[in-house]
Parts: structure tokens; sequence; C-alpha cells
């Protein structure tokens, strides 16, 4: 009986070639975490800011704070 034969093992490139793998997969990686991102949470909160705004009256909001009493100075 024999003992069963290795193959030999790949040395030279291997660098290069584990590399080039990982590089393309981590890129491909950032570009889908980048999408999910953007329209995941960007696209959402930039949305409801022209949402609130559309409908935001500075003025009366001023008025209700002035009312309320939020502003308060001491005239010197």
């Amino acid at each position: 009986m024999s003992a069963p034969v290795l193959a030999k093992p790949q040395l030279r490139g291997l660098l290069a070639k584990r590399l080039r793998f990982h590089i393309i997969a981590a890129f491909i990686l950032s570009l889908g975490c980048a999408n999910l991102y953007k329209f995941g949470v960007a696209e959402p909160r930039k949305k409801a800011y022209q949402d609130f705004y559309k409908k935001y009256d500075a003025v009366k909001d001023f008025q209700e704070m002035y009312q309320a009493g939020v502003f308060q100075y001491e005239n010197k």
C-alpha cells in the first residue's frame, strides 16, 4: 500500500490571486452597503425633511414660542 499523493500547493502568484478575489468582493460589498444606506436611510430622511418644511411656518412657530415665554432676555 502506498500513501495517497498530495497535490502540490500553489505558491507562486497565490497572494495576487487571493487579493484579486477579495478586492473585487470588497468592492461589490461596499457598493451594496452604499446603496442600502442611500435608499434605506438618506432618501427617506431627505423626504421627511421636505415634507416637514412644506408645512412649516417659521413665523407662526416664533409667535407660539414668544407667547409661551421661551425667549427671555435682560435689558441692561
